[in-house]
């Protein structure tokens, strides 16, 4: 793809979008509304997408990270969500394998716990039928001794044996930037830092677009659309005010937390899905060195925004960690970095929010206002096409418009073209070795490959034609500096937040490499953009503010 999806270009782009009628308008720039703005450019629809904050800036950033496939929806005989999204999980590792890593799963059994030995076998098994999983990664039982094996550090103590079976580990934030990059490639018109003031309406009360301000610079445009969707997550129920369209119909927002540790000190190596003392379902995940730890499930009423890790979030972590984790001698200062964020449920008389059903609702208001609210990251893709159906049969039968049937099943996401899954090793050995070319190490040139998949050809040729400024005018090593310069002509980066959060997700798993090259970038950012004295301040306000929560829980 050419550098179309550049931060340079928004500006032209919002003009663009002003000037001429779209089929599709989509407020909101998480998973869900990347996938509609795939699902609608693939199918021939002229399609726009405005995000007020960046991409996947919400909860798209702040997930557990994993691709996986409700297991433990089945327990809540959701049989409907553990089908779909089992069979969507293996779409999405297909279409992207460079952001979606299948892992085995350990679930450990004890006396007295959650699960029992024969109620798990039988589950997984039903789990492996209802998902279509494939025969090498279907589930096996382990007994005590396995399931040691497989991780000495979970607690000894009533254990009785475990289920072993497979999940997919992403990165949710770099999963959303190549859906919507792959979007722009069909066609689609995508900006962020573009916020909804106010809603349009016809004579007859029938939303026809929107009235958008670009954040930074306070320019306000209006944008016409055929169709408008709400796509917004925990804002939903923000934009269905302005549309007057909230009923009894609610969101209920859970946060979920996660704490960071180095594993020197936490040395997991197998992912474990456990319960916990008071009955909840945790993961512990290996990952770049690091083992993270979550999620907690509280009711949640502060800043949408920006939630943050609190206290008694750490604490409970923590307490969880011993409880499973007895060996494993962790304290607050070990803590290496956190996340939390924003589950949207659609409320549920009676349930706390680890009972709430994760299913997707879409709604349409008297106004043509389509919203989708709930669902899964996993299932991104089919609650795409499901909304995206419901936009070509208003064309056809308002219009006598046809359009393409969804074609997202089997289409690649940006970076994703490495001949398939399966051809995923031999693409990175040939493209690590490729990168000695261009002057990156090897250890760099595997990171590049695994982190851009097929679009670190794009990265080569930013190395050829700037190679020769870089160091010297910015203290920028090779590979870092590629990568923002990547970032900006070709994902929208237009904050320092946005590289260092959603494109890398370093101020998470590697918060030492934040610190280390963020003077360096944030001066090489200004040159690019510009800023003024005052501008450069915040922005270097905004990142260091992302750091302290990131290390710091902040207190009741």
């Amino acid at each position: 793809m050419d550098n179309q999806f550049s931060s340079l270009k928004r500006h032209k782009k919002l003009i663009e979008m002003s000037q001429e009628t779209q089929d599709v308008l989509i407020i909101g720039g998480g998973i869900t509304g990347c996938g509609i703005a795939l699902d609608a450019a693939t199918r021939g629809m002229k399609t726009a997408l405005i995000e007020m904050q960046d991409f996947g800036a919400g909860t798209s950033s702040r997930s557990t990270k994993l691709v996986h496939g409700g297991l433990r929806y089945l327990k809540q005989f959701e049989i409907g969500i553990v089908r779909e999204v089992g069979k969507e999980r293996a779409i999405v590792y297909e279409n992207g394998p460079h952001v979606t890593t299948p892992q085995w799963m350990l679930l450990p059994i004890y006396k007295g716990g959650t699960f029992g030995k024969f109620s798990t076998s039988i589950g997984l098994k039903v789990y492996d039928f209802l998902a279509k999983v494939k025969k090498s990664e279907r589930r096996r039982m382990l007994s005590y001794q396995e399931t040691l094996e497989k991780e000495p550090l979970i607690k000894k103590k009533g254990l009785k044996g475990g289920g072993y079976y497979v999940e997919y580990r992403t990165d949710d934030a770099r999963l959303t930037i190549e859906v919507i990059k792959e979007a722009v490639k069909h066609d689609a018109n995508a900006v962020n830092y573009t916020k909804v003031d106010d809603l349009i309406y016809d004579e007859n009360g029938k939303v026809t677009g929107a009235k958008v301000r670009e954040t930074d610079s306070g320019k306000v445009y209006k944008i016409y659309a055929k169709k408008v969707i709400n796509a917004t997550g925990p804002w939903v129920d923000d934009i269905r005010t302005k549309d007057k369209s909230v009923d009894h119909k609610k969101l209920l927002l859970s946060k979920g937390a996660h704490l960071v540790i180095d594993q020197k000190i936490f040395p997991l190596k197998q992912p474990i899905y456990f319960d916990t003392a008071d009955g909840r379902m945790v993961f512990a995940i290996p990952r770049d060195r690091k083992t993270y730890v979550g999620t907690t499930d509280t009711i949640y009423s502060g800043d949408i925004s920006n939630p943050q890790l609190t206290v008694e979030d750490r604490d409970y972590i923590i307490d969880v960690i011993h409880y499973m984790f007895p060996e494993v001698k962790l304290s607050e200062k070990d803590i290496e970095s956190s996340w939390a964020g924003i589950r949207p449920l659609i409320y549920e008389d009676g349930k706390n929010p680890s009972e709430i059903s994760r299913k997707d609702e879409i709604w349409q208001s008297k106004s043509g206002l389509i919203t989708i609210a709930g669902g899964k990251l996993t299932g991104y893709r089919k609650m795409a096409e499901t909304v995206v159906n419901i936009v070509a049969k208003y064309f056809l039968d308002e219009e006598k418009r046809t359009f393409l049937k969804c074609k997202t099943k089997h289409l690649p996401i940006s970076g994703g073209d490495v001949g398939g899954a399966i051809h995923l090793t031999s693409f990175i050995n040939e493209k690590e070795k490729e990168s000695l070319k261009y002057g990156f190490t090897k250890t760099e040139g595997e990171h590049l490959v695994r982190l851009y998949g097929s679009n670190v050809d794009s990265l080569f040729k930013l190395t050829e034609q700037y190679k020769s400024q870089y160091q010297y005018d910015f203290k920028l090593p090779l590979h870092v500096f590629v990568q923002v310069l990547y970032g900006i002509q070709y994902e929208m980066v237009a904050k320092p937040v946005d590289f260092f959060i959603r494109r890398k997700g370093a101020l998470f798993f590697d918060i030492d490499w934040v610190l280390k090259w963020k003077k360096p970038v944030i001066e090489y950012m200004a040159s690019i953009f510009n800023w003024s004295s005052e501008q450069k301040f915040q922005h270097i306000k905004e990142l260091e503010s992302q750091l302290h929560a990131a290390q710091f829980p902040q207190t009741s």
